[in-house]
């Protein structure tokens, strides 16, 4: 059996969506799977056709088989998924469970998430062999700053594993992905910051790269004029990274969003993916990992930066048009949205 050509290191949580409505007052919840590093994977599984891996720790209960069941539907490999055994009520380890509103208008998305002391939190360096993992032959590993931002036990097992695919000849991806809540009282902006470098400084593509630009993350304002410089000064703290890429969005409302891309790399220099002015969004959550898989498959097939920014802008697109987190667009809708395709009805 072929193994995967990708495989990404990250956490998967249940993600419990109240559709219009608030967390605080809902009834019922629709569930997916999803998890910034997963989600990537994920589509580019379904919808670019590659195939992918995940490695994770999840409790082996009932909740645990269903992210298991989810994963599955998705089509990523689980075989390289760590099953922790539980005392029963999440003392020693539990699964994470994310509670996420869409927004709408003036009332922006929200995420109350519950994952601490997850098994994922509590892998630690030396846990998985990455030299086994990576000698099956896959071409990517991706992993990024949520993972990372678990425990201070991640941090060591993504430079583990990002050290490892790269002594196997195996291009690293790191997407920056800050989450302030996973750094509240662990040092806040900066230590996370200093976690950034230290792995992105593994990376071949960095993906959410404005994040390193400024002192610390989320606090330089970087509006559309200031891309270029910005990445710039990106290149400078890490100059092994062969390619920095970021989306672009304003956000005039929670259900429209002016979304575009730009990228850098040592060949191309500056450029600037296609811009979508005014997007209609239904639901933002993933938007920006389904960026990274449209980007990767572009690179992983050779179609160039330019292409690679445009597979990963449309992806986006799409994924913000669906609920939940995870990409449920095709391949040639991805396509015709590149050619400027509408939203006429096919029949």
């Amino acid at each position: 059996m072929t193994g995967p050509e990708v495989i990404a290191l990250g956490e998967v949580m249940l993600r419990f969506d109240p559709g219009e409505g608030r967390i605080s007052t809902a009834r019922t919840f629709q569930v997916w799977e999803g998890g910034g590093e997963y989600n990537v994977v994920r589509g580019l599984r379904r919808c670019f056709g590659a195939r992918t891996a995940i490695v994770t720790a999840l409790a082996d209960n009932a909740v645990g088989r269903l992210a298991e069941d989810l994963i599955l539907q998705g089509g990523v490999d689980t075989s390289l998924i760590r099953w922790t055994s539980g005392d029963g009520i999440g003392r020693t380890a539990r699964n994470g469970l994310n509670f996420v509103e869409r927004g709408f208008g003036v009332r922006g998305a929200l995420g109350v998430s519950d994952r601490a002391n997850t098994a994922v939190s509590q892998m630690r360096k030396g846990d998985v062999d990455w030299d086994a993992v990576f000698a099956i032959g896959p071409r990517w590993f991706h992993t990024g700053g949520i993972f990372a931002g678990l425990s201070d036990t991640t941090v060591d097992v993504a430079d583990e594993a990002m050290a490892a695919a790269r002594r196997h000849g195996i291009t690293v991806s790191y997407d920056t992905n800050h989450r302030p809540s996973l750094w509240a009282g662990r040092g806040g902006a900066d230590r996370a910051r200093e976690v950034d470098l230290r792995l992105a400084r593994h990376a071949d593509v960095v993906v959410g790269a404005l994040a390193l630009a400024g002192d610390r993350p989320g606090t330089a304002h970087i509006d559309t004029d200031g891309v270029p410089d910005a990445l710039t000064q990106v290149a400078s703290r890490v100059p092994q990274a062969g390619v920095l890429a970021t989306t672009v969005r304003a956000v005039p409302s929670a259900g429209l969003n002016d979304w575009s891309s730009a990228a850098w790399s040592p060949g191309t220099g500056f450029i600037t993916g296609p811009r979508m002015p005014g997007l209609h969004v239904l639901d933002r959550i993933g938007s920006g990992d389904a960026f990274a898989a449209g980007l990767i498959h572009g690179l992983l097939t050779g179609t160039g930066l330019e292409r690679a920014l445009a597979y990963g802008t449309a992806h986006g697109a799409l994924t913000m048009t669906t609920p939940g987190d995870v990409s449920m667009a095709s391949l040639p809708e991805v396509e015709a949205l590149m050619v400027g395709g509408s939203a006429h009805v096919r029949r």
